[in-house]
């Protein structure tokens, strides 16, 4: 028996599309964020090769024949000892870059708390929002926002204005309202819903990200969907590339017993284990969407929960990402980021350069298909509806 998937192939495609974009920098699971350059002093008269940096430093300063920019000098010299280690995810990004990344990871953005479809309906307003707290609806027609009619291309999000009310009309039924909203700062929230298949309730949550709110909102995603009777769980973490380990720790966490393994971590100096230690546990079934495109936090979780939990993982094998990496600010606006780790399965398996091999190998068909079928969600509802 087929499954179709409950969103369009549209919002699907846009979700993916919006997801790779933003969280393309982020490939790695990032340990911690550091605004000091260094955990310790350096004594410049012991340390030769930086007596020997400095002086070539100060010569050019002095003698080189044009101006030079020092701060795109130091730049280039901080690229140069990134690019000495030969490693792909140690990395120096610009301001651009680091603003690119910060924001990906803040997980929270300043708006109503709607989204919308067909350019101007509400399709879902998010609770504890500036929109749910106005009486917004789902269904309702935004006609206009501040005067300016909002029934052409232009998107709604850019006519709302951001740290001052706004005043929208909108048609509900037969009647048109008034209503007054002021955006705020509002946590990015998950796509969740109850699918129902061969007459069981399973719950799915889409994870884009592990960024400083995704614990949060996977909490208050899952407790929703407890709320309405679900027998088991589908995580989707397909094209998710990473973020923080803290928040792949916490949502692990919400699942496995006390005491089980999450992962271990090996530093130049030791091997460390980490696991549970809270009281609060799950026990329904829970099969993990991932494919080529689920890297590092993304394979830490799933293999902690199929290791450590028994969930079974549906798709094809992730990107394969065994390394941690720890970002250190820089005062101009730029970061270093840079590996400090790898990461090992409960099990003691390191998947760098291999990747989470599936239990349900599933392959995708073309999206661009017009009869497109998610051919690894039908799986998934298969293997808990049965």
């Amino acid at each position: 028996m087929k499954y179709k998937i409950g969103f369009s192939l549209k919002e699907l495609l846009l979700i993916i599309v919006i997801t790779a974009i933003t969280t393309s920098l982020t490939t790695g699971v990032i340990m911690y964020n550091n605004n000091k350059l260094s955990n310790g002093a350096v004594d410049i008269n012991k340390d030769e090769p930086l007596k020997e940096f400095l002086k070539v430093y100060a010569s050019l300063g002095d003698n080189y024949y044009e101006d030079i920019d020092k701060t795109a000098m130091i730049d280039s010299a901080i690229k140069g000892m990134l690019d000495y280690l030969g490693e792909d995810y140690s990395t120096y990004l610009d301001q651009s870059e680091t603003s690119v990344l910060n924001n990906q990871l803040k997980g929270t953005y300043e708006g109503i708390g709607i989204s919308i479809i067909n350019n101007n309906q509400i399709h879902k307003v998010y609770d504890d929002t500036p929109a749910s707290k106005v009486g917004l609806a789902v269904g309702d027609i935004i006609l206009s926002v501040n005067g300016t009619n909002a029934l052409d291309e232009t998107p709604i999000t850019s006519l709302i204005k951001k740290n001052e009310e706004n005043t929208l009309i909108i048609q509900r039924g037969e009647e048109q309202l008034t209503i007054k909203v002021t955006p705020e700062t509002i946590n990015t929230p998950l796509t969740r819903e109850v699918k129902e298949y061969n007459g069981k309730r399973i719950g799915y949550v889409y994870l884009p990200s592990f960024n400083n709110t995704a614990a949060t909102e996977f909490r208050k995603s899952i407790e929703e969907l407890e709320s309405e009777n679900i027998e088991s769980l589908i995580i989707d973490l397909r094209y998710n590339s990473g973020g923080y380990l803290s928040a792949t720790t916490d949502i692990a966490s919400m699942f496995l017993e006390k005491g089980q393994k999450i992962y271990s971590l090996e530093t130049k100096e030791k091997v460390e284990s980490f696991y549970d230690d809270t009281k609060e546990q799950r026990n329904y079934k829970i099969v993990v969407l991932i494919n080529e495109a689920s890297a590092s936090a993304s394979e830490v979780l799933s293999a902690a929960l199929k290791e450590s939990y028994g969930a079974t993982l549906v798709g094809g094998v992730s990107y394969g990402k065994g390394k941690v990496q720890t970002t250190k600010s820089l005062d101009d606006g730029s970061m270093v980021k840079y590996t400090t780790a790898k990461w090992y399965t409960p099990t003691g398996e390191c998947i760098d350069g291999f990747g989470i091999y599936p239990d349900y190998s599933i392959e995708l068909p073309d999206p661009d298909d017009e009869n497109f079928v998610d051919t690894q969600l039908n799986k998934a509802l298969e293997i808990l509806g049965n």
